[in-house]
């Protein structure tokens, strides 16, 4: 607990009081921490529901243990830190005059406390993901359920959150929109669910009179469409029966079948919508509950007494759940203890859309999806362009002095499909935003979302195209780096001791430019695609007046949202070889079997010959000089460069040599990677493997 001065009882920080005063002190602290539990009572109930022992390799004894169980928490939606939650006032109370939610969580621990690191390390599942971690150094590791709109089901965490209503019992209703694209031809119904990844039933419509509503077809994303008659389709199930079909409020027939070559955008007015900004708060009163809690029958902590810090990690969607988290002031817990000391947020350059009315968490920069139209950067900056001020994602946490240390890591993919730009220059994109003293910003260029496989495998099973796109997928990794990073926060957070130094892209330096072949300096490579037109670009978007943009809270109004303009955006620059020259060069960039690239093309579908979703690419060099040369290929052949596999050997050893020297290699990784190299087939004999002379 934080007292006024903000000391916390048996801390350093209160070693200078007498003792009279330290009893009076601590009789006073406890006293208020049981106030604060009566009257916040976030955490009221724990059941543990399974405890498993477990090894952490085969053959040993056990030495961890998982626990799964199910948690229940109530909000006071008086109190300021849960008043930002969209909609919670309007959420059925108990008894106490508080709301209540219930989720799901997984723990894995030493069996032994003693063994125990003291570090609790919370993994935000990515739309219900619930991997069991064991970690050999003794730390606890946590996952739990967030997003209140997945269903239940087996090996998924899940959050089960109230519906807001009006005061008077009647329901809240709003517009809702859903985007269907690249269905198969003549497919006659289509269920109604939220976007990528989630498949989440958008809520029902409050009428099923087609003639409320609206249906349009288009031919491209700045096409304004073509409306259907109401009369030629319904909110009906036709797999079985013909249209009109069997009516259903989760499922869109259409006469005729729907045709792939165009994109469906169905708005109507839905009702019932549940508080999905609750699942802030339940991580929140988590987290804090285990770190914090001593545990009683009734809320039993499995963890109690044996954890010293905290750490949160997110990839992806989940990774902008933690931005989120720390933007809208949920580091503070309810008696205004700090929650995470440190953060990854990994590959995720935009925040949650979830404290909204009618949300859809699980969107990925789609068109018309929200997601950056709120604040994007960790220091302050003036968004003048779209009149949001001067903000930053840390200023709630440093009035209540909760601020983490962050590690922001991300690749390629991010700039070119998930607006990146704006976090690192602004949505003018004239100069670098400089970053805070407790932010730490790590670039991995070349790689695709989440990075590749790794390897230096030339096989063409390895090399496989992603679903739906044209070129190979592009295998430069990020996973090697991103291990020595995550011990590097742990040191950081556990001991003070200080991170690598940044390394990412800036203006300043010339290593940020616009989204133009010319401007990169991408070569041209014959048969090969450029980059032109491949970067999603970033809308301002007018979604209404009680939709609040640098909070992305409120309520959307204007579904699809007016567009009043567009945002400016860079990109990394290339070298001769059409790969970036920033940030942490993996060992696959210091020793390049080919151009890897952060974006892809579309094969088929709707958006043919646009960017294929937020996959990677990779473009092989020629073998020899003489295919190089009949390929009119500008970049040197494998065999220019490196002359014979022993020589693309040696050189993966000293490029794995100086990443550990910098801290973004472990030594054990490093001789992995030689390892590969060592085994690959780079320029040896096609006929039967062995090394060319």
């Amino acid at each position: 607990m934080i007292t006024r001065r903000g000391c916390r009882p048996h801390t350093t920080r209160c070693r200078g009081a007498s003792r009279s005063r330290r009893i009076r002190f601590a009789a006073l602290s406890l006293t208020a921490f049981w106030a604060a539990a009566i009257g916040q009572a976030a955490v009221v109930k724990v059941e543990i529901l399974e405890r498993t022992p477990i090894a952490a390799h085969v053959m040993e004894q056990p030495r961890h243990e998982v626990v799964v169980g199910r948690y229940s928490g109530e909000l006071d939606p008086a109190d300021p830190r849960n008043a930002i939650i969209t909609d919670l006032a309007l959420t059925p109370r108990n008894a106490r005059g508080k709301v209540e939610y219930s989720a799901t969580f997984t723990l894995t621990r030493p069996l032994d406390p003693r063994a125990g690191s003291g570090l609790l390390i919370y993994g935000v599942p990515n739309r219900g993901g619930n991997p069991a971690v064991i970690n050999t150094q003794g730390h606890v590791h946590v996952a739990s359920g967030w997003q209140g709109d997945l269903p239940p089901a087996p090996g998924r965490h899940s959050l089960s959150v109230p519906v807001a209503r009006h005061p008077d019992g009647s329901d809240i209703t709003g517009p809702i929109l859903v985007r269907l694209v690249d269905m198969p031809r003549g497919t006659a119904s289509l269920p109604i669910v939220s976007g990528f990844g989630s498949g989440v039933p958008r809520p029902e419509p409050v009428s099923l009179d087609t003639t409320k509503a609206t249906l349009i077809r288009k031919r491209s994303d700045t096409d304004a469409g073509e409306r259907i008659p109401a009369a030629r389709w319904a909110f009906a199930d036709c797999t079985q029966t013909p249209f009109p079909g069997v009516a259903n409020p989760g499922m869109l027939c259409l006469q005729g079948g729907f045709d792939p070559a165009f994109a469906y955008e169905l708005t109507y007015t839905g009702k019932d919508p549940p508080v999905l900004g609750i699942g802030f708060a339940a991580v929140r009163d988590l987290i804090a509950f285990l770190r914090y809690s001593p545990g009683s029958p009734a809320t039993p902590n499995p963890v109690a007494g044996q954890i010293r810090k905290t750490i949160g990690t997110g990839v992806s969607q989940s990774g902008n759940f933690l931005r989120s988290f720390i933007h809208l002031g949920f580091n503070a817990a309810e008696d205004g203890g700090i929650v995470f000391d440190g953060v990854n947020t990994h590959a995720a350059p935009r925040q949650l859309a979830m404290n909204l009315r009618f949300a859809v968490p699980g969107g990925a920069a789609a068109l018309y999806e929200p997601g950056s139209e709120a604040v994007l950067w960790w220091g302050r900056y003036e968004d003048r362009l779209r009149g949001f001020g001067t903000t930053s994602l840390l200023d709630r946490c440093s009035l209540s002095r909760t601020c983490p240390k962050v590690f922001e890591t991300f690749g390629s993919a991010e700039f070119w499909a998930l607006r990146m730009s704006p976090g690192l220059v602004g949505t003018d994109a004239k100069a670098d935003i400089p970053l805070p003293g407790n932010v730490r910003r790590y670039y991995f260029p070349g790689t695709t979302h989440v990075g590749g496989r790794g390897g230096f495998a030339t096989a063409p099973q390895a090399l496989a195209k992603p679903p739906g796109c044209t070129l190979a997928g592009n295998p430069n990794p990020m996973s090697s780096s991103l291990r020595a990073l995550t011990q590097a926060l742990i040191e950081w957070v556990m001991d003070g001791k200080e991170p690598p130094p940044s390394r990412y892209p800036r203006l300043a330096s010339g290593d940020l430019v616009p989204p133009k072949a010319a401007a990169m300096g991408f070569p041209r490579i014959p048969g090969w695609p450029s980059p032109e037109g491949k970067l999603n670009a970033l809308p301002i978007y007018d979604f209404g007046p009680d939709f609040h943009g640098p909070d992305l809270s409120g309520q959307m109004a204007f579904l699809p949202p007016k567009v009043r303009g567009q945002t400016a955006a860079r990109v990394p620059r290339v070298d001769a070889d059409g790969n970036e020259t920033s940030g942490i060069l993996s060992v696959q960039l210091r020793v390049p079997l080919g151009t890897y690239l952060g974006w892809n093309v579309q094969a088929t579908g709707y958006y043919q010959g646009a960017a294929c979703g937020f996959h990677g690419s990779f473009i092989p060099f020629a073998r020899t000089r003489a295919e190089r040369m009949a390929g009119r290929d500008p970049r040197l052949s494998l065999e220019e460069r490196y002359g014979t596999h022993a020589g693309f050997v040696e050189k993966v050893e000293a490029a794995t040599a100086e990443l550990v020297r910098e801290g973004f290699l472990l030594p054990e990784d490093a001789l992995q990677i030689v390892e590969e190299a060592a085994a690959s087939d780079v320029l040896t004999d096609p006929a039967d493997g062995t090394p060319r002379a």
